[in-house]
């Protein structure tokens, strides 16, 4: 039993873990945990949209995917550039602790892969989580955002998350709430 609650404290240091990435773009600022949540209910969507997918291993890969942050770190593409992180090791190194550690390697090693249809849908929920940030951050005012759009959508293997990308892309990110309810804002009931 030791060994999962340090498998859960460790999993707790990526809500301390920040995504590295923003820095370069100028603004904003995320968790790896808080990306990876989103991931995962992007993965969902996607897994159901496909409707062949096996959705529980979509979703297990989203919330993986990104674990061996908490001993490595985020590096970002500017980091990968010059730092060679042992992520094989972290994941051996905490898979050798786990009572389900062969099923977390494969997981890791499915997602790198990305030959297994729910692999694809995984990394689209991923860079999907990264359009919908940058789309945010766009909507406030940040100009860079326009330079980054086109290399995430590039990453994206399917068909349905290119579709997506670009809805998310036309869509105003502060109007989910706010659309289509004018009588509301007005006399405060409908």
């Amino acid at each position: 039993m030791k060994n999962l609650a340090n498998f859960f404290f460790e999993v707790g240091m990526l809500k301390r873990t920040p995504r590295t990435g923003f820095q370069f773009l100028g603004s904003g600022a995320e968790s790896v945990a808080e990306h990876s949540f989103r991931t995962a209910v992007i993965g969902y969507t996607l897994a159901r949209l496909d409707g062949a997918a096996d959705v529980g291993r979509v979703l297990q890969l989203c919330l993986f995917h990104d674990i061996p942050e908490a001993r490595t770190g985020d590096l970002n593409y500017v980091n990968k550039k010059y730092v060679k992180a042992d992520e094989k090791k972290a994941v051996a190194d905490l898979a050798r602790t786990l009572p389900f550690g062969e099923d977390y390697r494969e997981v890791i090693e499915e997602f790198s892969d990305q030959e297994s249809c729910e692999s694809q849908l995984a990394h689209d929920a991923d860079q999907l989580e990264m359009i919908l940030a940058l789309k945010e951050y766009k909507d406030l005012g940040n100009r860079n955002a326009d330079e980054w759009y086109p290399f995430s959508v590039k990453r994206l293997k399917t068909e349905t998350a290119r579709r997506l990308a670009e809805t998310i892309w036309t869509t105003d990110s502060s109007r989910w709430w706010f659309e289509e309810d004018d009588e509301w804002w007005i006399k405060g009931s409908r």
